[in-house]
C-alpha cells in the first residue's frame, strides 16, 4: 500500500542519517587517534605553555621598565614623532617576512600610542598576514635551489616535520601563538601545503594581534 511504502521510505532515510553520522564519529575519532599518537595535543599544550611565559615576561618588563628605567609612553611618543607610520610597518612587514626578526608585541605597543590605535593595529596584523604570504612563496621558491633549500630545510626541521603532520591545525597554532609564524609559513611552502587553505588558516593572524592588544594597550 501507499501508506507502507512511505513508512519504508522514511525508514530508509533515518538509516542513511544513522550511517551518515556514525562515519562522521568514526572519522572524528580517527582523527582524534592520530592527533594524539602523532603528539599534536602535546605540542599545543607545550606551545601554551610556553605563550603564557613570553606574555608575563613582557607585560613585566614594561612595568619595571616604565617604573624604573624610562617613561615607557615617551619613548613610544617619540617613536611615532620620529619615524613616520609607514617607516614603522615597512620595518615590520620585513621582519614578518623574513623569520620574524623582531617581536610584534613591540609593534602592537606602538600601534598603542599612535593616533589611531585600532587603524594601526589592523595595518600591523594585515603586514603580518601578508608576509607570512611572503613567507610561504619563499618557501615554494627555495625547493628549486638545492643548496638554499638543503640549509633552509635543515634550519626547519622540526616544522617541515610537524607541518607534514598535521597540515593545517600547525597553521592555525602559528597563527595564534607566539610560534615565528614566517618559520610555519615557509616550512608550509616547502611542503606545498595548499595555498587556498593557508590564506584561509592564516587569517587567524588577525585574532593573535587583537587578543594581545587587549592586554598590551592597557600597558601603555
Amino acid at each position: 500500500t501507499l501508506e507502507l511504502e512511505i513508512a519504508t521510505i522514511k525508514k530508509e532515510g533515518e538509516l542513511m542519517k544513522e550511517k551518515a553520522k556514525s562515519k562522521k564519529k568514526s572519522r572524528i575519532r580517527l582523527l582524534h587517534q592520530y592527533y594524539s599518537y602523532t603528539g599534536f595535543y602535546s605540542f599545543v599544550l607545550g606551545s601554551l605553555r610556553k605563550a603564557v611565559l613570553p606574555i608575563v615576561l613582557f607585560v613585566a618588563a614594561l612595568w619595571a621598565i616604565d617604573h624604573f628605567l624610562l617613561d615607557i609612553e615617551d619613548m613610544l611618543v617619540t617613536v611615532t614623532e620620529t619615524y613616520s607610520p609607514w617607516q614603522v610597518l615597512s620595518i615590520f612587514f620585513l621582519s614578518e617576512s623574513l623569520l620574524g626578526l623582531v617581536p610584534p608585541e613591540l609593534f602592537i605597543a606602538w600601534a598603542g600610542k599612535s593616533a589611531i590605535p585600532f587603524l594601526y593595529l589592523s595595518l600591523l596584523a594585515l603586514g603580518s598576514y601578508l608576509g607570512g604570504i611572503v613567507s610561504y612563496w619563499i618557501g615554494v621558491s627555495i625547493t628549486k635551489i638545492p643548496a638554499v633549500h638543503n640549509a633552509l630545510e635543515l634550519k626547519l626541521a622540526k616544522h617541515i616535520k610537524n607541518t607534514r603532520k598535521w597540515g593545517g591545525f600547525l597553521i592555525i597554532v602559528g597563527a595564534l601563538l607566539p610560534i615565528p609564524f614566517a618559520m610555519t609559513s615557509i616550512a608550509a611552502g616547502i611542503i606545498r601545503f595548499p595555498f587556498s587553505s593557508y590564506l584561509i588558516f592564516g587569517l587567524l593572524r588577525f585574532a593573535r594581534f587583537y587578543l594581545y592588544a587587549l592586554v598590551i594597550f592597557e600597558m601603555v
